[in-house]
């Protein structure tokens, strides 16, 4: 079976090579040769695309995550059976999925009826990810998602948690995603807004993806497009 890996975070990134080893290395690379977090649905229309084969496993693109996912199912694997997308370094829960890459990819990939995983790794302030930990949740999430009757439309969206490192295996918890608005504070200096919202701090629905994975639970929303 075809698993195609992608991200927003770009090819090198050692999200995506976390999410490799949480397939055991079975999964091609078709993800942006540079960095485009917070880049959303955005495709390339007016320009050249440029694709880079670098092995038999990884192909890295000169465009956004939906060009990634565009390209892969119909041009270079159509006969894919599964997108993943990630590990996205840092979270992506209730409205940011209409600004993450990292579930644009996904949510292209169901416009063309296959079937799609987005995984994001919640970051707490400055502390360094356990791409290692990271890894070993997003397997069993995948093996605990892929082999699920597929509905047109409708792509998983799963965020991992921040845990201490001595604190218990996380739960998987299936939620809805939270409706509550991203922080919009500004520091204003003259004429020139400088964004220092603060992510940790954001308003949640309770029960929704923001409080599950907030309070160190695997947050799984099922999305439709």
């Amino acid at each position: 079976m075809t698993v195609i890996l992608t991200n927003d975070d770009g090819i090198d990134a050692p999200g995506i090579r976390a999410l490799l080893k949480a397939v055991n290395g079975s999964g091609i690379l078709v993800a942006p040769s540079g960095h485009y977090s917070g880049c959303g649905h955005q495709v390339t229309t007016t320009a050249p695309i440029r694709v880079e084969k670098r092995t038999d496993q990884e192909y890295a693109i000169a465009g956004t995550p939906a060009d990634c996912s565009r390209i892969a199912l119909n041009y270079l694997f159509p006969d894919t059976k599964l997108v993943l997308s990630g590990i996205n370094s840092g979270g992506n829960m209730g409205v940011d999925v209409y600004i993450s890459g990292t579930v644009a990819a996904i949510r292209e990939a169901a416009f063309h009826r296959v079937p799609g995983i987005a995984i994001s790794q919640y970051k707490k302030g400055r502390i360094p990810v356990d791409w290692e930990r990271s890894a070993r949740w997003a397997a069993r999430v995948v093996e605990h998602l892929a082999n699920r009757p597929y509905e047109p439309g409708f792509y998983w969206n799963v965020n991992l948690p921040y845990v201490e490192p001595d604190d218990p295996e996380p739960e998987m918890v299936f939620c809805h995603p939270c409706t509550q608005p991203l922080p919009t504070d500004f520091r204003i200096e003259g004429d020139e807004f400088y964004y220092c919202g603060q992510y940790g701090a954001r308003k949640r629905d309770r029960g929704s993806d923001v409080e599950i994975c907030l309070s160190g639970k695997i947050a799984i929303t099922y999305l439709s497009i």
